[in-house]
């Protein structure tokens, strides 16, 4: 359905989205008004893409089939042990500034020596029989006092057929990636221009706890020689995304200020909190980091899991590949503080366009999503300035929040620094906020606007001064519009 005419005073007011770095580093202290020049004062509300709820079908299945048990026998599997992350590295983490374009770091990269090279981790693999008749040999990676452990494994060669398989304390819950899908990432990273040791680096999930095992099973016939890769290094967390997800009171939650709202305290935006997912990725030095991202319906409604993000969280197809997403990880009651239930997606995405003049990160999931899900609609046209938006984000991690705010005027953003613009030039929407605010880890949240009865993404988040402890601040959003025209149209809509 379509819809023109619609008038901007009809609309409710949105949500304002949460900065990867509210409250410091903008060059814009957030007065003044700004030219809206250019922007129509009654805009054809039919420049949009509507929403499209799949329902249950399907998606559990697919979500379910990622997940195996163990076949290593514990006693066979060696412990690589890493000391506790030194003091200063844990609380520089957890004290860094919040500032525009900055995302939210979560976890520190650690080098692993005893696993190295290719010969080193050949020496410790003790390979055995399994109970289907194939060969499995398993190594225990242990960083004392992390959060959640994150491997890199260097994949020089498998033979055909092999699988590794990662998991934590819960053996019965480990998740596992063929030889092929590996060398499929490693392909796409290569031909994004990673370097070889990056593009071949697959990294684990992490199980909300100090370890993680690597588990590598292989056809009966196939020599354990075939098999060469290292673990070089990996991500040590000092913030756990999975026990956050598993509902145990891990530190992502009650992390958020104390003006963040939950989304389930306004039924209103239930939808549009079941397009968020809460994302985590390693970069190429191997440090985590939290953001926030929307999964994009596209005109034909297929079901292509597109998810739009922020360019200053992923830039890269090696990043891209890391990169994990938790879905309907919200409050199950308002103020309640305990998770509902969210849904775990590993298997990275693909990056289909990115662009730091809108700050955008334009990917395909590399696995469907999961049941329970909206694809979010989108709109392209002009927003005037005074229009109420809306968002549904992350900040700190924590539960889905909601934020209410108004496009104040238009801006640009570079090197961390805002400034104020007209709707001709300005790259970004500049919002400021009536409920809530934005926080690190809220990074690439959608702003969302209403039009009539339903809404769209119109722009994702920077950052900007806005926090709790700063109400006044402002926002930068990157015009959806923008890189809509720029790009997005091909995947979105390829037959406008």
């Amino acid at each position: 359905m379509r819809i023109s005419g619609i008038r901007w005073a009809a609309l409710p007011m949105a949500l304002a989205l949460a900065a990867c770095g509210g409250g410091s580093g903008s060059s814009d202290s957030g007065g003044g008004g700004g030219s809206s020049s250019g922007t129509p004062e009654a805009p054809a509300w039919s420049e949009r893409i509507e929403p499209y709820d799949p329902g249950q079908a399907g998606s559990a299945a697919k979500a379910a089939a990622q997940q195996s048990s163990a076949l290593a026998d514990p006693a066979d599997t060696r412990a690589v042990t890493l000391g506790p992350l030194p003091e200063s590295l844990v609380k520089a983490a957890a004290g860094a500034p919040a500032a525009p374009g900055v995302p939210r770091q979560i976890g520190q990269p650690r080098s692993v020596a005893g696993t190295a090279g290719v010969a080193a981790t050949a020496a410790l693999l003790r390979w055995r029989p399994a109970p289907d008749g194939t060969q499995v040999a398993a190594l225990r990676f242990e960083s004392q006092g992390a959060r959640g452990v994150r491997l890199g494994v260097l994949v020089q060669a498998l033979p055909p057929g092999a699988v590794l398989r990662f998991y934590g304390a819960a053996r019965d819950e480990a998740v596992e990636v063929g030889a092929q899908e590996l060398q499929d990432v490693a392909g796409r990273n290569a031909r994004a221009g990673a370097a070889d040791a990056v593009a071949r680096t697959y990294w684990s999930p992490d199980f909300g706890g100090p370890q993680t095992t690597l588990e590598v099973q292989i056809p009966s016939a196939a020599p354990p020689a075939a098999v060469r890769l290292a673990v070089p290094g990996l991500s040590h967390f000092t913030v756990s995304p999975a026990e956050a997800e598993g509902g145990v009171a891990a530190k992502a939650l009650g992390d958020a200020g104390s003006c963040e709202i939950d989304v389930s305290c306004d039924a209103a935006y239930l939808e549009q909190s079941r397009s968020v997912a809460r994302m985590t990725y390693v970069d190429e030095t191997g440090a985590s980091f939290y953001c926030t991202g929307t999964l994009l319906n596209d005109a034909a409604s297929s079901g292509t899991p597109y998810f739009l993000g922020a360019n200053h969280c992923i830039s890269t197809q090696a990043v891209a590949s890391t990169l994990v997403t938790d879905w309907l990880f919200r409050a199950a009651s308002c103020g309640s503080g305990v998770n509902s239930g969210a849904w775990r997606l590993t298997g990275g995405a693909t990056l289909l366009y990115a662009s730091a003049a809108t700050d955008t990160s334009f990917m395909r999931l590399n696995r469907q999503a999961p049941a329970g899900i909206v694809y979010a609609g989108s709109y392209y046209g002009g927003v005037p300035a005074g229009t109420a938006l809306a968002s549904v984000h992350h900040p700190e991690g924590d539960l889905q929040k909601l934020s209410l705010g108004t496009l104040r005027r238009y801006g640009n953003c570079s090197g961390g620094s805002c400034g104020a613009s007209d709707s001709g030039s300005g790259g970004f929407l500049v919002l400021d906020w009536q409920q809530g605010s934005t926080e690190r880890g809220s990074s690439g949240a959608a702003a969302f606007i209403t039009i009539g009865e339903r809404r769209y993404v119109t722009g994702q988040l920077y950052g900007g001064t806005a926090s709790c402890t700063a109400p006044s601040g402002v926002d930068y959003f990157g015009r959806f519009d923008l890189s809509y025209r720029a790009a997005l149209y091909k995947w979105l809509n390829p037959g406008r």
